[in-house]
């Protein structure tokens, strides 16, 4: 905890963000640190609860009273290492995690949380301006070899657990650099990429060999990989998007929202399209069809890019204002939220069924939408119409796609497609193959992602060395 009357004496300050007419004049992080003293006083209300809800609403678990007292007492390197201890990466949680723990602190009962999230964020950034953060490389080394496939955060979190516990760790992604959607998916404006670029040399100096450009079942037979390493961790994701398939889906400018996203993040950092056609909002009318996180960031680059107007669309009804604690708390409320992205301009509209796309000469012009009911079915008589030169369709994912090493290996699916395995020993029906991150769980966050990566590489230890010192 921090100060014992902090709670009452200090009121709830979250990070300011610059002005919407300069964010959007580029593609940098925009959100303004409060730097020591203001996170040390924000530390400071972390009150002594009994029950600290906020390790459960935690995927990783991260020991937040802790690391909020250190804080309040100025012990930044102490509350690092604490940090660490729960959290590979932080600095990619403290910046596009929604923070389930804050939903879950016990003064969320009066709507002024901890600021958690803000707090983990300076503690790792000041990490890295301090020079704190370094490799912790293992002299001893174990003599096995262990091949993870996917470099998003379940892949590196994997990958770098095995390396402090010795072995040697090859990590193979088929795009040109390590990150996954963190990278290609996410926004610049959200987190910039050197915070993944950093990581990738502290885990290079500890062990990892990345292998880029290399897509495991199209490039390189995944048999030939497992029957190369002692065992194979597969982190690939869940990158089977969802589809609309209503009458007009042929029309050119209608494009799954990792088409787009990935396009723009790579003119950020001077990746190559390789002859892609290249999707822009400039100049356009754009419609997302979809209310979540790809949704928002479809948003805000189609802002940045400079559309004529921006509308989202949402199947589902609009969710409350606020949510009934009583009913609620300390889980993830279901409630109506704006991201800084929709504050920077959309048309928003719930409860909206997309009945058929209309075009000319190919291209779409407009969409044929109505109301819909609760079976998610259009109302008869409230058809309306949408103007749209370019839709992306940000519904989700349907799980991991399964052509390729999942149908080669032939591996036991769950109901919903996913990877089966269970999350004690993360193995599949394979021997010497496990899975973890969206590739086993389906769609979800990044700190989920994490923590299946650190449980799925202490089950590898434990399965290769009969022992493990690795944390769960």
């Amino acid at each position: 905890m921090g100060k014992i009357t902090g709670f009452l004496e200090l009121e709830r300050v979250d990070r300011d963000y610059l002005p919407v007419e300069e964010r959007l004049k580029g593609y940098n992080e925009f959100v303004i640190p409060l730097g020591d003293k203001g996170t040390r006083d924000q530390a400071a209300r972390c009150m002594d609860c009994g029950v600290p809800y906020c390790h459960n609403g935690c995927p990783v678990n991260n020991q937040i009273p802790d690391w909020n007292d250190l804080v309040y007492r100025g012990d930044w390197l102490k509350a690092l290492k604490n940090l660490h201890s729960t959290n590979n990466f932080p600095e990619f949680t403290g910046r596009i995690c929604p923070a389930p723990c804050e939903a879950a602190c016990t003064l969320n009962i009066q709507d002024t949380p901890v600021g958690i999230k803000t707090i983990e964020c300076a503690i790792v950034d000041k990490g890295w301006e301090e020079g704190w953060i370094v490799p912790d490389i293992n002299p001893v080394k174990t003599g096995k070899k262990v091949a993870v496939i996917g470099s998003g955060p379940s892949g590196l979190a994997c990958a770098q657990q095995l390396a402090r516990a010795g072995h040697d760790v090859h990590l193979y992604e088929k795009n040109h650099k390590a990150g996954g959607l963190m990278r290609y998916g996410i926004p610049d404006f959200k987190m910039e990429k050197h915070n993944i670029d950093r990581r990738v040399e502290q885990m290079t100096a500890e062990g990892v060999t990345f292998h880029y450009g290399v897509h495991v079942g199209r490039d390189i037979k995944i048999d030939d990989l497992v029957a190369q390493y002692d065992a194979v961790a597969l982190a690939g994701g869940a990158e089977k998007p969802r589809d609309l398939p209503i009458p007009g889906r042929e029309f050119d400018g209608i494009h799954f929202a990792m088409d787009f996203l990935p396009q723009q993040n790579r003119r950020v950092s001077e990746e190559p399209l390789n002859n892609v056609k290249p999707l822009l909002a400039e100049g356009k009318h754009v419609v997302v069809i979809g209310g979540g996180d790809t949704g928002s960031d479809c948003i805000g680059t189609s802002n940045r890019q400079g559309a004529l107007s921006v509308t989202q669309i949402e199947i589902m009804p609009a969710p409350p204002a606020k949510e009934n604690k009583a009913l609620t708390w300390p889980l993830w409320p279901m409630k109506m939220r704006t991201s800084s992205s929709q504050e920077e301009g959309v048309a928003r509209d719930f409860g909206v069924a997309t009945v058929r796309f209309e075009g000319e000469n190919g291209v779409v012009k407009k969409l044929v939408c109505a109301r819909a009911d609760d079976k998610f079915q259009p109302i008869p008589g409230t058809e309306f119409e949408l103007q749209a030169d370019l839709v992306l369709l940000a519904m989700g994912f349907l799980g991991p796609v399964q052509d390729g090493m999942i149908k080669d290996l032939g591996l036991a699916l769950d109901k919903r497609g996913n990877v089966l395995a269970d999350t004690v020993k993360y193995q599949t029906d394979k021997a010497k193959v496990f899975s973890c991150g969206d590739m086993r769980r389906g769609q979800s966050l990044v700190v989920w992602a994490i923590r299946e990566g650190r449980q799925c590489a202490r089950a590898i230890d434990l399965s290769l060395m009969g022992e493990t010192t690795l944390p769960r």
